[in-house]
């Protein structure tokens, strides 16, 4: 708490904020939860004004990121912001924070080094280019949806190429629905990338949904109320997803782990993220149709886990329930401290919650016995949890290096930079500073006699206006409409 307390204080003075993405370690966002809640603690008593009103600390997905920090900005007067992710999310910030007229606000990273990240770059060669202007030939429709976790300069070359919109795990489905009615499902290609396991998975989706036989009246009341069974089935048809793009987090869910779920779990609620390879969104699809699962984003994981529990709590049962996390280790931080809020604040005591996390069958290894009566010589362990390190790639479990790369002593040390930046002013500071900047390919450069970043955020206003309309906005219908003359 003393580091919280020190942390709090130089937040406030340096006039700094920080957002953070829902896959940081424990220790982090433990201390980073610990300020958020001080922050509020003290705003209560606050008669002198200096404690901002809005949040200085936010832990989010990687849209809500930019939002934050554009609120930090505009209500509690931040003068420069962290970013806690991989680099493309520092990138999108800035973006963001320049479209709301905080360019001169700067973004800094924890380290000076590259914090790549495996489907951002999947979406940055040639061929994924190749796919997009294969999908813009001819004379037809097409609209291309993709996924917001890749780089700005990804969204600007595809917005060359094609109609492009961005879209989250939480949204992508309704934003495809919506633009297949509001166009023509019969005439409207949606092409889908980088995430593959996503793709992939919107069209089993689509399928489940056509192979449960659903009555066009569920359609419209549970899907879309411009569906039916004909247009899902033209929709499925008309979806071309990208044959080559996947997390190396998400792709430990793989046979391995399903079989595991399968065989010891059955009992237990899936959750699966739209990321993670098909046969684990398959059990967690099955499960979600008769609400005993979610598939989807990491807030629709979280939120399903809350009402389990909420519900569960409220009717006084005495149970334990189960979740399988199909999502990467680090949403566990944000699941167990709302968890505890909600069994803490009801009066029945008599319900748990157990988070378990697949781990694939290579990762387990054996512990030989050291002759004591109590060791046990079939004893399985994973390696990371055994070296007390909690999850790892080592251990098996789903949790990503990239975003590992932001720690505790990292955060402290930028800080501390910013602050002696401020005191002294000194270039040799500053130039240090700078090497925290995000990266910026697009700075300067034009494509077909545009600014880049501005191209580059054209997807994503487009997606903010599906936000607030819910339909596709009518620049970007005439774009599609325009090509296909």
């Amino acid at each position: 708490m003393d580091l919280v307390e020190e942390m709090l204080d130089k937040l406030i003075e340096l006039k700094v904020g920080i957002v953070a993405h829902y896959y940081m370690d424990v220790e982090l966002q433990g201390i980073l939860f610990a300020i958020k809640k001080r922050q509020m603690e003290l705003l209560q008593s606050d008669t002198s004004g200096k404690i901002p009103k809005f949040p200085l600390v936010a832990i989010a997905d990687s849209l809500k990121m930019g939002d934050d920090a554009v609120n930090m900005c505009s209500q509690s007067k931040v003068e420069s912001i962290i970013c806690l992710g991989v680099d493309f999310m520092s990138e999108s910030v800035s973006a963001i924070l320049g479209k709301n007229g905080f360019s001169n606000t700067p973004v800094y990273r924890a380290t000076h080094k590259h914090i790549g990240c495996s489907l951002a770059e999947s979406a940055e060669g040639l061929n994924y280019k190749a796919w997009l202007n294969k999908s813009a030939a001819g004379k037809s429709k097409a609209l291309h949806v993709v996924y917001i976790n890749t780089s700005l300069e990804t969204k600007a070359t595809s917005s060359s190429i094609i109609p492009t919109i961005t879209c989250t795990s939480s949204n992508v489905l309704q934003t495809i629905l919506q633009a297949s009615a509001q166009m023509g499902p019969e005439e409207l290609r949606i092409c889908y990338g980088p995430d593959t396991y996503m793709g992939e998975n919107l069209v089993s989706l689509l399928t489940a949904v056509l192979e449960s036989k659903w009555s066009d009246e569920r359609i419209k009341r549970d899907l879309h109320p411009e569906h039916d069974q004909a247009s899902i089935r033209a929709l499925r048809d008309n979806t071309d997803v990208y044959p080559s793009g996947n997390c190396v987090v998400h792709h430990m869910f793989g046979q391995s782990v399903v079989d595991t779920v399968m065989n010891d779990y059955s009992d237990a609620y899936v959750t699966a993220h739209l990321e993670v390879p098909g046969e684990m969104f398959q059990i967690a699809l099955k499960k979600s149709l008769v609400d005993d699962g979610v598939v989807g984003s990491t807030s629709n994981i979280l939120n399903f886990i809350e009402r389990k529990v909420k519900e569960a709590s409220e009717k006084g049962e005495t149970k334990r329930l189960k979740f399988i996390l199909g999502t990467e280790a680090g949403m566990v931080t944000s699941i167990v401290r709302s968890v505890q809020e909600i069994l803490d604040s009801s009066s029945s005591k008599g319900v748990e919650a157990e988070i378990i996390f697949p781990v694939s069958s290579e990762a387990v290894m054996g512990v030989e016995n050291d002759g004591s009566e109590s060791a046990t010589s079939s004893l399985e362990v994973v390696p990371g949890v055994a070296g007390g390190e909690g999850c790892s790639t080592a251990g098996g479990c789903a949790t990503c290096p990239f975003m590992k790369m932001n720690d505790l002593d990292a955060v402290q040390d930028i800080v501390d930079m910013i602050g002696r930046s401020s005191s002294d002013g000194s270039d040799t500071l500053q130039l240090q500073l700078n090497k925290h900047l995000p990266p910026n390919k697009l700075g300067g450069k034009k494509i077909n006699g545009r600014d880049a970043i501005d191209l580059g955020t054209e997807p994503i206003v487009f997606m903010r206006e599906f936000m607030q309309s819910k339909k596709m906005s009518d620049s970007l219908v005439e774009r599609i409409e325009k090509m296909a003359m």
